[in-house]
């Protein structure tokens, strides 16, 4: 038995880069946790939980996750200008390192985790918050004495496959991590319907506006052995931190 602790930038991260991993390691018997920055929500939210975070624990289950945990933040958003706070919290890159750090950290040691889960030094796609929990989840491991990293990543030259097929615009230089920097490649295709379950989970990105929401749709819908063949692989960059 061994504990597994994913930590993301927004809810919906964790079935993209993690979600067969987690449910693999999850039917194995290990306790799998999933830790988010932000609740991805970029205003005030009402007295509870927020829609989104609901949609999180939903994910989890279909995948068989045993705990999920929210560090606090709200969404920083994308461009170049980052918002004013939103009424009694703070957007994650305003938070200072060492105290998004603490609260991580304060998961790990109370999970007693074995491994975590975070990103690779670009963020994947270089979203400001996805680089923020590169260097938190670094700077937690090594407070809370967790040997294991390993970072969430896509090879570059899948990614240029799949823009080039949907014929997205995307400038991919400098995101995700060279094929060379990759040190494990998982083959979750047995759990793809468990990761398509939890994508499907997350409605109101599925169902929404954004610019990735044609492709969430897409990817709902497909049957699940094409899905499997389109997801059915996670990939890492191990980091290796002291105590």
């Amino acid at each position: 038995m061994a504990t597994v602790v994913a930590f993301h930038a927004h809810p919906d991260d964790e079935v993209l880069l993690t979600g067969g991993t987690l449910a693999q390691a999850a039917a194995e018997g290990h306790r799998t946790v999933i830790a988010v920055a932000t609740d991805g929500e970029m205003g005030a939210v009402p007295e509870g939980e927020s829609l989104r975070m609901g949609e999180l624990r939903a994910s989890a289950a279909a995948l068989g996750v045993d705990r999920v945990v929210h560090l606090g933040y709200a969404d920083s958003g994308h461009g170049a200008l980052l918002y004013p706070d939103p009424p009694g919290r703070t957007r994650f890159m305003r938070a200072p390192v060492d105290e998004a750090a603490e609260r991580l950290a304060a998961v790990l040691r109370e999970e007693r985790a074995d491994l975590l889960l975070s990103y690779d030094a670009n963020g994947g796609y270089g979203h400001r918050d996805h680089v923020r929990v590169h260097e938190v989840g670094r700077r937690a491991a090594g407070l809370a004495g967790v040997r294991r990293v390993l970072e969430a990543t896509v090879p570059r030259d899948r990614m240029v496959r799949i823009t080039r097929l949907l014929r997205l615009r995307y400038d991919l230089d400098g995101v995700f991590s060279p094929r060379a920097a990759i040190t494990h490649t998982i083959d979750v295709r047995r759990y793809a319907r468990q990761k398509q379950r939890a994508l499907a989970a997350h409605h109101s990105v599925v169902n929404g506006r954004g610019r990735l929401a044609p492709v969430m749709r897409m990817l709902v819908r497909l049957p699940v052995p094409v899905f499997a063949l389109v997801m059915g692989r996670e990939w890492y960059v191990e980091a290796r931190t002291s105590r």
